[in-house]
Order: structure tokens, then sequence, then C-alpha cells
């Protein structure tokens, strides 16, 4: 029996798994499964028997080398020489990507995961002519970049006759990169399987009590038992008393490859650690080693004899337990000189990252020289989209760096690089790692706390969350006068910190933070600049003066079509609403989400997904608000996440969910540091109060949200407050609100905020001229895109009317509002029309008619729509991250239900009101 036989013995569970998932490839549904398990548990094995069944498929074979953990994408330029299919197939900008990420050329620095998006469309390209098998062993040695794009490749495979398998040792690190993955333990064999390996190894029938009693001692690790029987004689196997407690099989298997490395001659031990030091089995660069080191070339040949290695145009160990033991056993000193060797052989083969990783090996204390040569092995990682990498190249040449001035910049250099890469907890680790020193530049400084300030936020952190705007600001203090950049830039994210904490907030006051925005905005002109202006004005001038400077800001963030608008998504936003323009802030979230799809911005793309599904369910549209909610989860899977990171209450509140339910997610987001989603969620309950008629409680709700009201959120509470007031018996307020009201729309002049005041203004009025003010908010709100809004005024209107027995008059408008808000998917209020109604006397209407989205699936109602809006198959791939097959399998599944051939049938399937 061969030792990858013996390692499939007792693996028939997962052996049938991989059969099944072989099979459902075939039929041309991708699948994706990571084994994950100790050393010499047999992972290998599966992957080569999994090829071995894979008959007809392009086989893709890849594995992870420790020396390429910090070299960005090597993994993906190995894989991307094994393809059939060209990149010149993919669109262009992916194609760029996977050509600047596999360091064929410069260009634009991608994003991981579009480069992550280009390999799904090769995958799917070369699926079309065969089915593949890609498999990724050692996945915990691959270098983060790759990991991160094959794992969101594997993650979006659908309708792609595409098998991803990855075979790795347990990892945390690999758990988050490969998120989202099934993860198949290999526990070591049962007992009964492992005795049955052992006296099949062997080849002699034992005394069962012998046998049982080795692998008692030994464990159920195939490699361990197979090397065991293979390296012993069975005679004295069975003569044999192990000890009670035994070493396991990890050091038993290292002391057995030690003592068969120890039996070869003295050059074959030399150049077995030269070949566990080069890690990826360069064959050429070994042998320059080698002969640089003085070992006779053919003093491998020995170690391959002995089965130790395996030479066929490159070296590669029999397992790696076989190079940890000759890499472990081997004296510092001995490392070193190997490594020495080896960056000398990659110099002047000119491959200077690999020269760079050697070098570093084979220094014994901080060396300036080889730092330098980390540092410029960074700079093409950063390139090339490796911030990972970049950030572990520059935390290294931090070690090996004499003077502590430069050893703090290059520790925030990477800690920046790890922040930008999404790995916030990494980059508060390399802060830690900056020494305290009495002359600290104050620039170092600054970023130092817009780091710090910025992790607590990434991170959710209800203790350093509150203080993040305080901290931010404080770093613009150390960057005036010396970086005006960076203080803009530190103000403008002092103002995103401040508005997920709202009365949480603690430190630095808003007006003292508008004041420092104001003269920030003076220092250096630009689109930063303005925005910093408007802002200001937002937080210290009166309503009607702050207009000018908000939409000035707004004005200049539209004229920006490229990545720089992503640094302004919340500024953005919080204008926009508080000029009541929904267009204008549509378009904002619109144009930075363009933009995030086409670069692969997945984060970002997150984050206004998330604004949108707020902005969806601020005009009273939860229908769209629903699918918005699915597409921050979908983008959220895509990363490899399983939800998202905050859940939108609000939107359950104005849906129907139960009330005890919304009151605990908002007392748990307020724990978690995050005030303003608690104060949208009280303001949603309220709302829901509204909808049943408790207008006292909705009255206090309200009430304790104008106390605290927050910049332009407060002012979205103000209309609800004005019903609740009246309601409840609380006019003088009502009134005083109202003025509010009107003078913010006579100021900003937008359709949105004059249709709210005109509604005001019905509701406090008690004459029979409250009938002009609701028709001049119907005739207003109906030019604009708030549903919700426009609904309510119909159902208040209504309401007046029943109270003035002109029953066809209330009927019509009741009926205009219950079908607005089912059509809108706002249940609860739904329901109030349609108590209005039966106390008209009218029947309850039959169930709503299905529309073309029920039946569907999410991803197939998200495919339907955007094709329904005139995508082409492209653009719906690029902009859901499927592969165009996927889109295609989606959209004839739409067809088939629907009893549609064609887009045009779609469109007229899907009214407007039901399109993204």
């Amino acid at each position: 029996m061969s030792d990858d036989t013996g390692q499939l013995v007792g693996r028939s569970a997962e052996l049938d798994e991989i059969a099944g998932l072989i099979a459902s490839t075939r039929n041309g549904l991708g699948q994706a499964l990571c084994l994950m398990g100790d050393p010499g548990i047999g992972k290998t094995a599966l992957l080569d028997a999994a090829i071995a069944r894979a008959t007809g498929f392009l086989v893709l074979r890849l594995n992870g080398y420790e020396i390429e953990q910090s070299l960005p994408y090597a993994g993906v330029q190995r894989l991307l020489a094994q393809f059939d299919a060209e990149p010149d197939e993919l669109p262009e900008h992916e194609r760029e990507a996977l050509a600047v990420a596999a360091g064929h050329h410069a260009g634009p620095v991608p994003d991981r995961f579009l480069v992550g998006r280009a390999l799904l469309g090769l995958l799917a390209l070369t699926a079309r002519r065969r089915p593949v098998v890609c498999a990724i062993d050692d996945a915990q040695w691959m270098d983060r970049e790759s990991l991160d794009a094959l794992g969101f490749a594997a993650r979006r495979l659908h309708a792609d006759a595409v098998l991803v398998l990855f075979a790795a040792r347990p990892d945390a690190d690999v758990d988050v990169h490969l998120g989202g993955i099934t993860a198949q333990p290999v526990p070591e064999l049962e007992r009964a399987g492992a005795i049955e390996l052992l006296t099949t190894l062997l080849g002699v029938r034992f005394d069962p009590r012998v046998a049982a009693g080795i692998v008692d001692a030994v464990g159920g690790n195939p490699l361990a038992l197979t090397d065991l029987a293979n390296d012993t004689d069975p005679r004295q196997l069975a003569d044999s008393t192990f000890a009670p407690h035994p070493p396991g099989a990890g050091q038993r298997l290292e002391r057995l490859y030690q003592r068969q490395v120890r039996d070869l001659p003295p050059a074959t031990q030399q150049w077995l650690l030269v070949a566990a030091a080069e890690s990826t089995g360069d064959l050429r660069l070994l042998d320059a080693a080698a002969a640089d080191l003085g070992i006779d070339e053919n003093a491998g040949e020995a170690a391959d004899s002995a089965g130790l290695v395996i030479i066929d145009r490159s070296v590669r160990f029999r397992h790696p337990l076989i190079r940890a033991a000759v890499y472990g056993a081997a004296p510092g000193a001995d490392r070193r000189r190997v490594h020495a060797a080896l960056a000398r052989a990659a110099a002047d083969s000119a491959s200077t990252d690999v020269h760079a990783w050697h070098a570093a090996e084979a220094a014994p204390r901080p060396d300036d020289r080889v730092a330098a040569l980390l540092l410029a092995a960074a700079a093409r990682a950063g390139q090339r989209g490796g911030l990972l990498s970049r950030a572990s190249l520059l935390r290294r040449a931090a070690e090996l760096t004499t003077d502590p001035a430069l050893r703090r910049e290059h520790l925030l250099d990477a800690a920046e690089a790890a922040a930008e890469a999404g790995a916030a907890q990494r980059a508060l680790d390399l802060l830690d790692r900056i020494e305290d020193t009495a002359d600290s530049d104050p620039v170092a400084t600054g970023r130092e706390l817009m780091l710090r300030a910025s992790a607590a936020i990434f991170l959710i952190d209800p203790q350093r969350m509150p203080e993040a705007h305080s901290q931010l600001a404080t770093a613009a203090d150390l960057f005036h006068g010396r970086d005006a950049q960076r203080e803009q830039l530190a103000l403008l994210r002092a103002f995103d910190a401040v508005l997920p904490v709202e009365r949480l907030r603690r430190g630095s006051t808003l007006a003292e933070l508008g004041e420092r925005m104001r003269s920030a905005a003076a220092v250096r002109e630009g689109v930063t600049a303005t925005v910093l202006a408007g802002v200001a004005a937002l937080i210290l001038d009166p309503y009607a003066t702050a207009v000018e400077p908000i939409r000035a800001a707004v004005a200049a963030m539209a004229e920006l079509d490229d990545e720089r608008i992503l640094v302004f998504g919340t500024a953005g936003v919080a204008l926009t609403t508080a000029l009541w323009d929904e267009r204008a802030r549509d378009r904002h979230l619109e144009q930075g989400e363009r933009i995030a799809v086409a670069h692969g911005a997945l984060r970002a793309l997150d984050i206004y997904l998330w604004m949108r599904s707020l902005s969806d369910v601020d005009r009273g549209d939860m229908s769209t608000a629903g699918r918005t909610i699915e597409r921050v989860r979908e983008t959220r899977r895509a990363m490899g996440f399983s939800a998202e990171n905050v859940i939108n209450s609000s939107y359950l509140a104005w849906t129907g969910a139960p009330y005890e339910l919304i009151e605990q997610l908002a007392e748990a987001t307020l724990a978690a540091g995050v005030g303003g989603v608690y104060s949208a969620t009280m303001h949603a309950l309220a709302v829901r109060d509204l909808a049943d008629g408790r207008y006292d409680v909705a009255y206090d709700k309200l009430a304790s949200l104008r106390q605290h009201a927050f910049l332009q959120a407060g002012l979205r509470y103000l209309p609800e407050f004005v019903e609740a007031a009246v309601r409840s018996g609380h006019l003088d307020e009502a009134v005083e609100v109202t003025g509010q009201l009107v003078a913010m729309a006579a100021a900003n002049r937008t359709a949105w905020a004059r249709g709210i005041g005109a509604r005001c203004l019905a509701l406090i009025d008690e004459t029979p001229s409250a009938e002009h003010h609701f028709n001049a908010a119907l005739a207003i709100l109906a030019t604009t895109d708030t549903p919700g809004d426009l609904d309510r005024a119909h159902l208040l209107y209504g309401e007046w009317l029943r109270r003035r027995r002109r029953r066809k008059a209330a009927s019509i408008q009741l009926r205009r509002a219950r079908d607005g808000f089912e059509r809108a998917g706002v249940i609860a209020f739904a329901e109030r029309a349609r108590r209005e109604l039966a106390a008209l006397g009218e029947q309850p209407e039959s169930p709503r008619q299905p529309t073309a989205h029920d039946g569907l699936t999410v991803q197939e109602s998200q495919v339907a729509t955007l094709a329904a809006g005139g995508a082409t198959n492209a653009e719906i791939a690029a902009t859901l991250f499927l592969s165009p097959s996927t889109v295609d399998y989606h959209l004839r599944k739409v067809f088939r239900k629907l009893g549609i051939s064609s887009r045009r049938q779609l469109r007229e399937h899907m009214p407007p009101a039901d399109r993204q």
C-alpha cells in the first residue's frame, strides 16, 4: 500500500462528500470546500483523490509556500499560468487588475476584491469549455492577497462548473480570509480505522491488544502510523512497550525524520537544509545557493532515494513535517548562513523580493541595508495592491532598522496599510509595537491617533467609539501648519465618527468641531475644504444661513467622478438630508455605488448600500429598502461575512416586526455604542406608535429625540413630532415646530420640505382651511421621490375628511393611502388605512395581488430588477459580483417562473415602482 493510499483508509465520509461535489460541478453548479486538519492527517491525499476522480476536468494545482507569505499575489501569479482561457476575454478593468496584481506591468492599484472578481471571470470562462477543479494545498502559507482573491472567487461560484478545494492547517487567519466557505474538519482516524491501517501497512497478523496499544500511544494520525510502520521492523513493534504518556504524533514524526536525516551523508544534510529554507522548491535557486556553500550538486540524490524529497524540475518534501523537522533541528547560525547564500543567489537571478526575504532571515541583528531591501519590496507590494504583504514587510523592516524615529515611521506605514486592507486589529497590534519617545514627531503622533480612532469605529468598540471624533480633532491639531491635507482629512473623518455615536459622544463638543472645520477649510482650497465648510455651517449656523454653504458642498461632490467620491460618502448623505433633497441624496449614493462596483471596493460598497437602505426607509419605501438590505447582506457574504454589520432595525419597525424585538435591538445598539442607530430605531418605533394610534407614547419618544436632536437626523424627526403633538393635546408645541419646518422649506426651497410643511400646516389648522394645506401637500409631494410622506398625506387627509362625514372623498384618499402603503411594504400604516376604511363601512379588500418579485429568490429578484432597468449581463455580473454565466442562469429561471421569453416582457412584469 502506498503512503497516499494509506492516508485514505477510514476516509469514506470525506471521499463521499468530495464525490458529491464533483458530481454537482459536472452538472454546472460551482462548489467550494476547505479541508482543515493537522499535519499528516491526509488532506493532501484527499486533494489527490479529488483530482483523480475529476476525469475530464481541467486541473489547477496550487501550493502555499512560507516564503511567499509577504509576496503579494504570488499564488495568483502561479495560478494564471495554468489557465487555458485568456484574460483578454475579460472586461478591460478586470484584465488590467490581474495584470497589475501579477506584476506583469504597472497600473492603477487594484482592490483585492476586483482581482477576485477577475479571477472568478477567468474561472467561469474556462468552465465553459470543460469543468475545472482548483486544488490549493497548504493554504495557511498562501500570501493573503491571493487567499482573499481565491476565497472571493470560490464564494461567488454559482452556475459555473468549477470546484475549488482548499486544504489548510487549523489557522484563525485562514478562517477570516476564507470566511463563508464550508470548512470540513479532517480528524484523526477513529480507533478501529487506525488499527486497520496499521495492520494493513505491516502486512502481518498482530495481537489486537498490541495493535490497539500502539494506536492508543501514537494516535490516529495516518502519516504517523504510516511512517512508523515503514521505519520499524514489525517484530520490534510487536515486542515493544510504549510509554504510558508518549509524545504526540507531531513530535514522534519530527524525531523520526530527524533520525532519518542524521543517517544521511553530511553533504546531503546540508543540501536538505538549503531545500528547507527555500520553501518554493526553486531548483535553480537551490542549486546556486548549494554551489555558493560548496555543497556537491548531486548531494540531493540521497535525500530523494531515502524518500524524504522528490526532485523533478523542482524540489518537494514528501510532507511539510519533514521540512519542518530539517529546518527546526538546525542551529540558528546554520539557518542564517543558508539564507544568506539563498539571498545572494536570488540577487544574482534578479529575484528582488525573494532576495529581500532571505536577506532578512539571514540577519542576526538590526541591519539598515537589509531594512532598505524590505522597504523597496514593501513599495512594490503596495503598487500591486498587496496591502497586507506591504504591512508585513514594513513590520519586518522596522525590526531591522536602527534609528528609533525611522522604526516608528515604518510601523505607522505598516499600520496604515493594514487598516486600508480592513485589518483593523492588525493595525492596532502594529501600533502597539511603537516605542514611546520624548521627542515624537507631531505628524507621526497625529497619524497614530487617526489610526486608533478609525480602528475603534471599524471594530465598533463601544468604549472607544464615543471619543473617536475627539481623537481625530486632536490629530488635526497636530497636523495644523505641518500637513494641511491630513488636517482636513482628519476633520472630515471626525464628522464621520460623530454621526454613528450621536448622543454618546465624549470629548470635543459639536461646536468645537465645527469651529475647527471652518478654520481648516480656509487653509487649503479644494473639494475637501468646500465640504468641511458646508459641514461647519450645518453645525454652527442658523439653518437659513447654512443652506448655501451646504448646497455648495453638495455641488462640489457631484462634480467628482472617480474614487475620490468614496471619501465623502457619509458627509454627502448628511448634507443632502439636511437640505431635504432626496434626489440629490440618491444621486450621491448612486454615484458612490457605481464607482465602488467598478473598482471592486466592496468595503466602500457595503457602506454605501447600508446608507442607501437608511435613505430608502427615510423616504418611506420599505419594499426598496428590503431589497437594498438584501444587497448589503449579499455584499458582505461576498467579503466572507455572514450578515450585516449593524441591523437596520428601523426597517424592521416599519415593516411590522415584533415591537418587543425592536426595543431589544434598540437597547443593544445603544450598548454597542451606536447611538445614531438607536435614535433612528426609536424614531421608527415612534412612527409605529403613530400608525397604531398610540399618540401619547409616540409623543414621549419624539419629545426625547427632539431634546437630543442631532444635526440633519434631528430635522427628520420633526414631522412625526407635529402629528404626535397634535393628536396628544400639545398643539402649542406642534405649532412651534411647524413654524420651524415652514421656515426651513422657505430657505432650502425643496419640494420635499415644502410638502412636509404644508402637511404639518394642515394638521395644526382646526378650521376648514386645513383642506387647502392638504391639497397643497399632496400636489407638492407627488413631485418627489418620497412615497411614504405622500401616502401619509393621503391618509391624514382621508381621516380629516371622514371626521367631517365626507365619506366618498375620504374613501378615495384612504384607498390611495392603503394601496401606496401596501406597495411600499409599510405594514402598520396600511393597517391603519384599512381600519379607517372599515370605519366607513367598507369591506376589506382581497389580499394584495402577487408582484413580479413574489416567487423569486433574492438573487433572482436582484438580477431581474437590474435587467428590467436595462443592464447587460456583464453589467449585472459586475454589480452583484457574480459571473456572467450565473447571471444568465438566474435570468433563465426568472423567465421560466414568470412565463416570459424576453427582457421587454420582463420590463412589463416589473413596473417602475418595483425597480431599485
